[in-house]
């Protein structure tokens, strides 16, 4: 991911989640609650609010899941219920960028914890985990925002080369570990 995509995906489309979702909250019973809380509690009274607020949790999140030393290996635990839950590292890959790719429009492709196994998921939009009962373990944004500066319109590239070189496994794992 280039210097150029990072600071207009950065400073420019997270920035603006993070103006407009203060501005929303303003005055509201959500500006008291904590940022998970106010995304669920937004998800189907306020969606102005929700999707403002849900992409600046997704992005947060998104930043942190990935590195500059990332990709590689994956940690032991994880690995170990990537394999019972998936088969195999490759078909998780598989599935991950599948659900990235097959996601129409705009959105995020995930891998979530949720009723006592790992699934891959795919959201519209600034829809998350956090409002279908799961916890995001990793996620990867499939707005063009995000890859169109390096890759044009070659998302599945783009999934490949975020899942084989950025993804920070270490922190997906912490996650993953917490939840389990």
């Amino acid at each position: 991911m280039s210097a150029e995509t990072l600071e207009y995906h950065h400073d420019k489309h997270h920035n603006a989640y993070v103006t407009a979702g203060n501005k929303l909250m303003e005055g509201t019973p959500y500006a008291d609650m904590d940022l998970e809380s106010a995304i669920r509690e937004s998800y189907k009274s306020d969606p102005k609010l929700f999707n403002q607020i849900a992409q600046h949790w997704n992005h947060m999140e998104f930043w942190h899941w990935m590195s500059p030393k990332g990709g590689g290996a994956i940690p032991g635990n994880l690995e170990s219920q990537i394999k019972k839950d998936f088969g195999s590292v490759d078909d998780f890959k598989e599935a991950f960028v599948q659900a990235g790719v097959t996601q129409f429009g705009s959105g995020w492709c995930w891998l979530v914890w949720k009723d006592g196994k790992l699934a891959v998921t795919q959201t519209p939009n600034g829809e998350n985990p956090l409002v279908h009962g799961g916890t995001a373990l990793l996620g990867c944004d499939v707005w063009e925002h995000s890859y169109y500066i390096d890759y044009r319109n070659a998302r599945p590239k783009y999934l490949e080369a975020f899942f084989d070189h950025l993804v920070n496994w270490e922190r997906v794992t912490e996650i993953y570990e917490r939840a389990s």
